[in-house]
């Protein structure tokens, strides 16, 4: 087999026939995975690149790779890494897996975030009128108007009959009144293009912080407006507070998609969590000042003086009930950590202490969700009513399960 000749499309075909003969769900998706990890190609490059024949070290990657998906390993961690909203998250043994749905409690974060804290810029940069732009529009309006108008003229010019043009007495492009109408059309066409030009001239004049030309006096009048007028606020920056971080991408993606307006406070009681998550963190370029990882059990290391100032506490906490934690698919089950997923009888165990840290956490007006099996969402709801938050929802996913509950803190609690 060593001397045989591997090429990506043969590789490829073999793959997904051996897979779907031990049971693979989908083997086809199973082999293009495999094979981009070993040969560092895009999934669409395979496809065009089948003719290529693997090396040696490619081929003995690839071998490996597919006998550890036989056996029911997860991709991501045989892959080593997955996609997540817009980021790419390093996955390993030990760490949850990412999965879909939790993109949608990003997202719920994210709309909150928009709605409630940051400032418009902070989602979305928006176009700066300036204030000749209006000037400049009806400038260019008016000429639009006289070269109709010139256009119309000639047309009519054009159409009249051979008596008209004798009434006239000559030519009718040549005729006085129409070279005294054109004359007088030229002349509206240039003074609008020099009042045009002036205000293209005013917009290259030295401008105010505004963007605002300023000329003599209006420059002094502007200046004592600008001592007179307080400094505008500084954008606030939303802190988010999150428990049970894994690979670290609800807090990585919420600081990358807002950069400059999040930061995150991130913990795990999982020593390799918090390891995974600061490599993923620094794989992104984001500081440790813009998402910190604590490695603690629940809130314990949140220091008291920072209790009650966070805008978000976002969690997807360990949440399978323990009686169906023996019907989860084998590769769950039997490779990812059940510390990460096994939540007591009723999976809202975790939940509650999160539910009670909630107000000590949040500023009045902070939201809470979390991510939780679809049978304890109605549950959950009523705890966070009894516990007296405000605006309690429920979240369906793209399955259209009952997937996450968020409400808002009204009445922040201080411990004595």
């Amino acid at each position: 087999m060593a001397n045989e000749i591997w090429t990506i499309k043969r590789c490829l075909e073999w793959t997904k026939e051996y897979l779907a003969e031990r049971g693979e769900e989908h083997p086809r998706l199973s082999a293009e995975w495999l094979l981009c990890a070993a040969t560092g190609l895009a999934r669409i490059d395979l496809y065009m690149r089948m003719d290529e024949t693997l090396n040696a070290a490619q081929l003995e990657t690839m071998h490996a790779a597919v006998v550890r998906r036989a056996k029911g390993e997860p991709l991501q961690y045989i892959t080593g890494s997955t996609q997540f909203r817009m980021i790419d998250v390093t996955c390993a043994p030990g760490v949850l897996i990412p999965r879909p749905e939790t993109e949608m409690l990003v997202e719920e974060v994210l709309n909150y975030l928009d709605a409630e804290v940051l400032s418009p810029e902070a989602a979305a940069r928006q176009r700066v009128e300036l204030p000749w732009n209006d000037e400049v529009e009806e400038a260019r309006k008016a000429e639009a108007a006289l070269a109709d108008e010139r256009a119309t003229a000639e047309r009519r010019a054009a159409n009249l009959t051979a008596a008209d043009e004798a009434a006239l007495g000559s030519d009718v492009l040549g005729s006085r009144a129409y070279a005294e109408e054109l004359a007088d059309r030229e002349a509206e066409e240039a003074a609008a293009q020099a009042a045009e030009a002036e205000v293209a001239e005013a917009a290259e004049s030295e401008l105010d912080e505004y963007g605002i030309a300023i000329e003599g006096a209006d420059q002094e009048t502007a200046s004592a407006q600008d001592a007179a007028s307080p400094a505008p606020a500084e954008p606030r920056i939303a802190r988010v507070l999150e428990v049970g971080c894994g690979t670290g991408c609800i807090s990585l993606s919420l600081a990358w998609e807002r950069r400059g307006h999040v930061t995150c406070t991130a913990t795990d009681i999982e020593p390799r969590a918090i390891d995974l998550a600061t490599k993923n963190r620094d794989a992104l370029g984001l500081t440790s000042d813009e998402v910190a990882f604590s490695l603690t059990n629940l809130v314990s290391s949140i220091p008291r003086e920072e209790w009650g100032t966070f805008d978000v506490l976002v969690s997807n906490p360990p949440y399978i009930p323990t009686g169906v934690m023996r019907s989860l698919p084998h590769e769950v089950k039997d490779f990812e950590p059940d510390l990460a997923l096994e939540g007591g009888a009723d999976g809202l165990d975790i939940f509650r202490r999160l539910l009670n840290a909630a107000p000590y956490m949040l500023r009045a007006g902070g939201l809470f969700a979390c991510e939780l099996y679809e049978g304890a969402l109605d549950a959950a709801a009523e705890l966070c009513r009894q516990a007296g938050l405000s605006d309690v929802r429920i979240v369906h996913d793209l399955t259209d399960r009952p997937r996450i509950v968020r409400a808002i803190v009204t009445e922040p609690k201080q411990r004595q």
